[in-house]
């Protein structure tokens, strides 16, 4: 049987991380981050469970799993084969985040209006729907190994950081879930990571025109504030395809592109993504 073995993007094609048997009996391995996006290999028919919830494990054995924001100090992987049971301690360090305070925004991009709700509710249930979704292990984009490393999908000076704490007009708002690219109007967007466009929307009331691509096992990607949408909805692309421009639509104070990844509905640091 494989023994787990958790992988950061950037080296998963070269890095095995070595394994020992703990005093406990169970098998300890190397520390995580808080925003970190694990992709794991083992034997193909394993079960793989992180705590105590199951992970989807694809045909060839990958399974990924995502460290949030605030996620707890230790985590446990439990992998099952021929009734043989591994678990995987792992230590998670913490993160500290920035602050940004940004003043002078338009109340209105602060505080919506009553009749801007139900579009912010109904924009939030088309993009609870698209990470809720389990793309078939079959269809999964990261390949027969542990697949390519991402790349990032605009070139420009990073504006905004995962996790800071943005307080507009000094009302404090939610952490930041994704990275800011600040790049002039027009510049293209490429696909970080090969996957299928489950999202397109013209208009949302935050981030404007927005796209999603779909990379399996419950990865997805998320792009705002565009100028120009390539893509179409169920279209399959491959990295470094054309999937727009930047532009400055929904609520943004500037031309750049919002970047965020999640797994199922957490919240990863795209930038623990990219060399």
């Amino acid at each position: 049987m494989l023994n787990p073995m958790g992988l950061r993007p950037q080296w998963y094609l070269m890095l095995l991380l070595p394994l020992t048997l703990g005093v406990s009996g169970m098998v300890s391995a190397t520390d995580y981050q808080q925003g970190e996006l694990v992709i794991g290999q083992v034997q193909p028919g394993t079960k793989v469970w992180l705590d105590d919830k199951p992970l989807q494990v694809s045909n060839t054995g990958l399974y990924v799993f995502g460290l949030g924001r605030n996620a707890a100090p230790e985590i446990t992987l439990t992998t099952e084969l021929n009734n043989a049971l591994i678990q995987t301690p792992h230590r998670v360090k913490k993160r500290t985040y920035l602050e940004q305070k940004i003043n002078g925004l338009p109340s209105k991009k602060v505080t919506p209006k009553a009749k801007s709700s139900q579009r912010i509710k109904t924009d939030n249930q088309q993009i609870r729907k698209v990470r809720q979704g389990k793309t078939p292990t079959q269809a999964v984009n990261y390949g027969h190994s542990l697949g390519p490393a991402w790349v990032t999908p605009v070139k420009g000076r990073i504006s905004g950081v995962f996790g800071s704490r943005r307080i507009l007009n000094g009302v404090a708002k939610n952490p930041h879930n994704g990275v800011d690219i600040a790049a002039p109007k027009g510049t293209n967007i490429l696909a970080p990571l090969g996957g299928r466009v489950a999202l397109v929307h013209e208009q949302m009331f935050y981030t404007g025109k927005t796209i999603m691509l779909d990379h399996g096992l419950g990865v997805t990607s998320v792009y705002a504030h565009m100028q120009h949408i390539e893509v179409s909805l169920g279209q399959v692309v491959k990295q470094g395809e054309l999937l727009g421009e930047v532009g400055q639509t929904g609520r943004a104070t500037g031309p750049h592109l919002h970047w965020g990844v999640t797994w199922q509905n957490i919240h990863l640091d795209p930038l623990l993504l990219v060399d």
